[in-house]
């Protein structure tokens, strides 16, 4: 599903317009992609949660050449699905 594909659905769920759907989903994901950035958890209960782990420096290998190369240290997002989603993924309902 794309975001357009979501948004209609929004939108078609709750009665408002895509207009202000497509508002308040644009705003939802600045404000997660912000609070992760700022190394803050988002926990949306029922659904998971969103955070940002640091990811060491290591070696590693070029698969064409298989020369060793040096991958620097990372910030990494991560999300975890709340309990909730996963049952409902698991059993269909």
């Amino acid at each position: 599903m794309t975001k357009a594909e979501l948004i209609d659905q929004i939108a078609k769920d709750s009665g408002l317009s895509k207009a202000d759907v497509t508002r308040a989903f644009d705003a939802t994901i600045e404000a997660v992609v912000n609070a992760v950035k700022d190394g803050q958890k988002v926990t949306l209960v029922g659904f998971g949660t969103f955070s940002v782990t640091e990811r060491k420096a290591r070696e590693g290998r070029n698969p064409r050449t298989g020369e060793v190369i040096n991958i620097p240290q990372a910030r990494v997002p991560k999300f975890v699905a709340g309990r909730a989603f996963k049952d409902t993924v698991n059993t269909g309902k």
